[in-house]
């Protein structure tokens, strides 16, 4: 059998670029309890890099571990405390490591590693302590696990185990620890549904609420108060109690409950979730042992799979090329943006402005084609302000002086005469487009920006009739603007560069994901999401059942279905994106008469909820023409993803992002696709559909998957 240090020490002969964490061990006396070890994580960087464990970090832990054993032994310390440095306890596993894995026994290797280290904090001959004074996450929530009390920040911004949103499972104790601390059903949700609901974080209230800490402190003194709540316990002067934990159907029902989760979610087409499920099914009898061996298989097994890559690949688009856009400007060129006009107050029109004024705080006027409009626009961003207000988000102060910020006038050169950027979000109508611009090109000054939140129209056309078209950019948001961070950011055929920089400096200050887009019909999402659309709708035109071409892509596990997807858009959007596509593109873009026939009839959708759930609106059932060509669900999946390997294939060719990886980040952060699909390109390369289409991979082996 390899000792841990050796295991360890083979781990990290295949990471050689560790950030390496520091494991320091240093001495403190606490008041009425004697001499105390204390080991603070820091890999020497101050907080914007968060302190990982990696091979080299974990064996450093391993040899502070080894000095804190023998002094308790010799009756030296009467406890052991672990905590990180500002701002960070630990944030987990390092990813880049992973990633590098090819074999099976080398993953096996770092899951035995992380548990064999860790759980050493739980047999030492004193007590041991954990202080969740920062950010912690994976390994380093899992870490604290193993001690015998926490204590937890108030001031705590994050705390997860997001593995399971990664295609991981919490692998080095979570699984087993956690719910056998606070219970099944709460452990559930945070090893599951939190992992599942977009990594969603626990703040230090929230840790300590659910039991995972049994203290809570302020942060600016944290770790003080928590050494002296350390002496009180260790002196006996204070006892932790923990309620009893229910073995029996209780536990059964949180297992059940969270598989429901998992289908509603991933649909089966995720491992992670249900592997999870099944360590956290087993741990009902408390072996811990046995649970350790589960985790350690689980991830050595998950760890080699397409998944979990995607799910990395997918964490790196959205942490790292989202942040450093391909084929941005300059950034030293983009014009500072003082004052922001919005032509329109409709719905989209109102919840731009109230974007633009909290992340800008610069003054936002809204104009539209009567005061009632523009009163009912402002009127609806107050509102919006009002909300934020009642739910804690902002306080008073800051209420009012929004509210001051955003105003609404009828006359456009009282309300752009001044402004540095005006954004349009009038009728999707070409016409209708180029007049808005032409009359705000005639009152706005010379530098000002003009943006287009255009879903498809061209840009270039748009700015084709402009003294000005240089300063005409496309700034394409998704709805819900406040929720979905995508920003696809058009460059028509005459955008120069300055404008093009301030457009991503605005998008920068929005804080959304900016990518730059070629002004190209419908752009990415809409294009690729229309076509993927359009060919349900042919088989379902064709003769298909509804209820077949919509279960056919459940295994792709798309956060809703394709038809309810459509009544969110709205039928009569849908039907207008396919026709501008049919118009560019009419071998393979068709316009469904069916569709046609839906919105004819206004119907919002193709479903009722009468009883809770989508079922086939009976009048919508009654328009439907239908051929008699009917598919299986394994021909019309085969169908769509062939239709959207071919369309991403060509928009690559013709340039309309710089690489399959800015579509992947297009269809994650403005359509909320899966990360364990990694976007679409991966998932497509590990089905083998991009060689049966295209004859190519869209991404290198390694790249999303496991090295070759």
């Amino acid at each position: 059998m390899s000792t841990t240090a050796e295991l360890l020490k083979g781990a990290a002969e295949l990471f050689p670029d560790e950030v390496v964490t520091q494991a320091h061990v240093r001495h403190l006396d606490l008041p009425g309890a004697g001499r105390f070890a204390l080991i603070t994580l820091d890999n020497g960087f101050d907080h914007t890099k968060p302190t990982t464990f990696g091979p080299k970090s974990l064996a450093n832990l391993n040899v502070a571990i080894d000095q804190v054993e023998a002094e308790a032994k010799a009756g030296e310390i009467t406890g052991v405390g672990i905590t990180g440095k500002p701002f960070i306890f630990a944030v987990g596993a390092d990813l880049k490591g992973v990633e590098l894995l090819k074999r099976h026994e080398d993953a096996l290797a770092i899951g035995k590693g992380g548990h064999d280290v860790f759980k050493r904090l739980s047999s030492l001959a004193v007590p041991t302590f954990a202080y969740y004074n920062g950010a912690a996450m994976g390994g380093g929530v899992e870490v604290g696990l193993h001690c015998t009390y926490r204590t937890v920040s108030a001031a705590l911004p994050a705390f997860s185990l997001p593995e399971v949103f990664l295609g991981l499972v919490p692998g080095w104790g979570g699984c087993t620890l956690l719910p056998n601390l606070i219970g099944a059903d709460r452990a559930v949700s945070v090893i599951i549904e939190n992992s599942l609901n977009q990594n969603k974080q626990l703040r230090g209230k929230q840790v300590f609420d659910l039991g995972i800490a049994d203290a809570i402190f302020e942060g600016a003194d944290f770790l003080e108060q928590s050494l002296l709540w350390t002496a009180s316990v260790l002196k006996g002067e204070l006892e932790v109690s923990r309620p009893e934990i229910d073995r029996g159907e209780a536990w059964d029902q949180a297992v059940a409950r969270g598989r429901f989760i998992a289908d509603s979610k991933v649909h089966g087409a995720a491992p992670a979730a249900y592997r999870a499920l099944d360590i956290i099914a087993a741990a009902k009898n408390g072996d811990l042992r046995q649970g350790f061996d589960a985790e350690d298989q689980a991830l050595a097994d998950l760890i080699m799979g397409g998944e979990l890559r995607s799910g990395i690949y997918a964490f790196n688009l959205v942490q790292k090329r989202a942040k450093r856009p391909a084929g941005a400007p300059d950034k030293s060129l983009a014009r500072p943006v003082s004052k922001v006009g919005v032509v329109g107050a409709g719905l989209m029109a109102s919840q731009l402005a109230l974007l633009f004024a909290r992340r800008l705080e610069v003054p936002v006027v809204l104009t539209d084609i009567d005061q009632e409009r523009v009163d009912k626009g402002v009127g609806y961003v107050h509102g919006e302000i009002d909300k934020l207000l009642g739910k804690g988000r902002i306080n008073q102060d800051k209420a009012n002086r929004l509210k001051g910020l955003v105003t609404g006038v009828l006359d456009k050169a009282a309300a752009f005469g001044d402004a540095d950027f005006v954004i349009e979000a009038v009728f999707e109508e070409m016409g209708v487009k180029q007049k808005v611009f032409a009359e705000v090109e005639a009152v706005v000054p010379e530098h000002a920006i003009l943006a287009t939140n255009t879903s498809s129209l061209s840009v270039t056309e748009m700015a084709s009739k402009l003294k000005h078209p240089e300063r005409v950019v496309g700034f394409h948001f998704f709805n819900p603007v406040a929720i979905l961070p995508l920003l696809e950011i058009v460059r028509g055929e005459r955008t120069d560069d300055a404008s093009l920089a301030t457009a991503f400096g605005v998008a920068k200050k929005l804080k959304k994901t900016a990518v730059l887009v070629k002004d190209a019909p419908a752009f990415v999402v809409n294009r690729i999401l229309t076509r993927f659309m359009g060919e349900i709708q042919n088989v379902i035109d064709e003769g298909t059942p509804v209820a077949t071409a919509e279960k056919a892509v459940e295994p792709l596990g798309l956060p809703m279905s394709p038809l309810v997807l459509l009544e969110l858009v709205g039928p009569a959007i849908g039907l207008h994106v396919s026709e501008t596509l049919h118009g560019a593109f009419p071998d393979r873009f068709t316009v469904s008469p069916n569709l046609a026939a839906v919105v004819k009839a206004g119907k919002r959708g193709f479903y009722v909820y009468d009883s809770g759930k989508p079922e086939l609106d009976p009048e919508v059932a009654a328009l439907l023409v239908q051929g008699d060509s009917v598919l299986t669900e394994e021909q019309v999946r085969a169908r769509v993803l062939d239709a959207v390997a071919q369309e991403i294939g060509l928009m690559l060719d013709e340039g309309v992002v710089a690489e399959a990886q800015d579509i992947d980040l297009c269809l994650i952060t403005g359509a909320g696709w899966p990360f364990h699909l990694g976007g679409i390109t991966p998932y497509l390369d590990r089905e083998g559909v991009s060689e049966r289409v295209l004859g190519r991979r869209f991404l290198a082996q390694g790249v999303a998957s496991v090295p070759a």
